[in-house]
Formats: C-alpha cells, sequence, structure tokens
C-alpha cells in the first residue's frame, strides 16, 4: 500500500513539474529549460542529501550515470515525436509504453507475481492513462510511421529509466538521483552550447538560442514532458520562465524521490504503471492555473487512475 501511494503521489509531482516546464518552454527554448530543470533538480538534491545519505558504491554510480544518459535519449525522442504529430495519439502512446516496458520487466525479468486484483489494476491503469494523455481536438490524423517509432522508442528510454533505478541498491539513497541530475545536465548544458557556436557562426549571438522559437513543450529529466498542455497561452516574462524552470526541476527532483522510494517499497510493475499517470497532475493543474476545460474522457480517465490506485494500493 505504502508503495503504491508513494507512486501515485510522485505521478502527480510529475504532472506538475511537467506544467511548469512547458509554461517556461513557452518562452526559453526547450533544451535551455530542460538544463536549468537538471541544475535546480541537482542543487535540491544536494539540499537533501545529508539528511538521506547514500552509499557511493561504484555499481550504483554507474546505474546513476546510464540513468542520466537515458533521460537525455528519451527527451531528444520525445521532442523528435510531438514534432511530428498528432500529438492526441503520440501521447498516449509514449505514456503506455513508458509503463508496459518496465511492467514486463518486472514480471518476465525479476518474476514478481501479481494477485488478481493487482492484475485487474494494471489493466484498469493502462486503459487510465491512455484516455488521461488522449488530447481531443487534433481530429482524425494517421500518424508516420517515424513517428510512432519515434514515440516508442521516447516511451521505451523513459521505462529504462524506472528499470535502472530499480537496479540500484537500498544503501545507496539518493546518489544514483545525484548521478542522474549530474550527467543529464552536462548533456543538456553541452547541447545548448553547441547551438551558442552554431549561432555565432551563422552571426547571431549566442543568447539567440535561449528564446523558445515555436511551442515546443518542456521536459524533465526522465522524458516527461507537458504534451497535454504546451499549445497553452500565457504572458511570461523572461524572468518568470527562469523561476519556472528551475521549480520545474525541483519538483521532477522530488518526484524522483518518490519514486525511488516507491521502488525500494513495491514492485517495480505497480510502481511503473501508476507513475505514467503524470498527465493527471498536469491536466488538474491546467484546469485550476489556466482555466482550461478537461474533456469528458480525461475526466474518465482521471477516475479509472484513482480506482486503480486503490485496486493496486489493496492487492
Amino acid at each position: 500500500m505504502l508503495s503504491a501511494a508513494l507512486a501515485l503521489v510522485g505521478a502527480l509531482v510529475y504532472g506538475s513539474a511537467d506544467f511548469l516546464g512547458g509554461l517556461a518552454a513557452k518562452r526559453l527554448r526547450s533544451i535551455v529549460v530542460t538544463a536549468v530543470a537538471a541544475v535546480a533538480g541537482l542543487g535540491m538534491l544536494l539540499l537533501a542529501f545529508p539528511f538521506i545519505g547514500g552509499e557511493w558504491r561504484p555499481a550504483d554510480i554507474a546505474w546513476g550515470a546510464l540513468s542520466g544518459a537515458t533521460g537525455a535519449v528519451a527527451i531528444v525522442l520525445l521532442y523528435a515525436c510531438l514534432a511530428i504529430g498528432p500529438m492526441s495519439i503520440l501521447s498516449p502512446l509514449t505514456a503506455v509504453v513508458s509503463a508496459i516496458a518496465p511492467i514486463l520487466w518486472g514480471l518476465i525479468v525479476d518474476g514478481e507475481s501479481l494477485s488478481p486484483i493487482a492484475g485487474a489494476g494494471l489493466g484498469v491503469a493502462l486503459v487510465a492513462v491512455v484516455l488521461v494523455g488522449f488530447v481531443p481536438g487534433d481530429g482524425v490524423v494517421r500518424p508516420s510511421v517515424r513517428g510512432l517509432a519515434m514515440a516508442i522508442g521516447a516511451g521505451l528510454a523513459i521505462g529504462a529509466f524506472l528499470i535502472i533505478i530499480d537496479q540500484t541498491s537500498d544503501e545507496s539513497g539518493l546518489v544514483p538521483l545525484l548521478l542522474n541530475r549530474a550527467v543529464n545536465g552536462a548533456i543538456t548544458f553541452g547541447a545548448v552550447g553547441v547551438l551558442a557556436r552554431a549561432a555565432v557562426r551563422a552571426g547571431r549571438t549566442a543568447a539567440s538560442v535561449l528564446e523558445a522559437s515555436g511551442d515546443a513543450p518542456g521536459a524533465t529529466q526522465t522524458g516527461h514532458a507537458d504534451l497535454e498542455h504546451a499549445s497553452a497561452r500565457i504572458a511570461l516574462s523572461r524572468t518568470r520562465a527562469w523561476w519556472l524552470a528551475a521549480g520545474c526541476g525541483v519538483l521532477d527532483a522530488a518526484a524522483n524521490v518518490l519514486l525511488l522510494l516507491a521502488l525500494r517499497a513495491g514492485d517495480l510493475s505497480i510502481v511503473s504503471a501508476l507513475t505514467a499517470m503524470y498527465p493527471a497532475g498536469t491536466i488538474l493543474l491546467a484546469a485550476v492555473v489556466l482555466r482550461e476545460r478537461i474533456a469528458a474522457v480525461q475526466w474518465l480517465g482521471l477516475v479509472l487512475a484513482l480506482t486503480a490506485g486503490v485496486m493496486l494500493a489493496v492487492a
């Protein structure tokens, strides 16, 4: 029960982080938002480390670094598939794949067993992920093979993050997450540096790469993104955008801590299914802050998400 509760709360926190990241990306370039969020999240984890601690074992350090690289791959694929669209199909597809991959790993590789109610709860959770992540209004548009492949790849990369973090030892504490942020921050800041150098060579200022050039969504280090509300219109200063990006990183790091605790207390299959419901937090915040309307199909998904959470908690 504790593991399911932590995973469900973590999913809502992930969604809240993605909401802030999506808003920040209305003014700042997506990769810049991601880089700032990585540093802010690393700072939050460094502050928490003296209280939670962790042993610096070589294996756990390696797993943490690998998870950071995996997150960077997820971000690249996620941006690419969103640029291709349609978002209403590729968004829930990414979320479902991100849940199915760790579920299969937990059941087949780790040998986890599920009670009948837990199995039914996983089924309800996957349906909820599809409905919550569905974005009405795009019309019937057939996705391209390339878009589908990238969405599946992004989902697999997100799922890989969960699997990798689950491999770390209980004694490692926050060490794997510290390495995750450090590696991800190095990769994303390196990408920003490459873009800045290319801009200078093209006769523009290096600062020109900081500004958003379109409606690209923000993303977090685990590959999550504000898929549903990236198109929200809001007046935003650059200073406020920097703060929102930092807030995104802090919340995402907090969600990672909750995820870590959930994995240490329970099964990967259940935790991954509940974590995939992260769009629920984004949708609810968008409804409260931006007064966006929640579609009937998404309301149904939210109800099923809560139902799945209860089923998995009592299993």
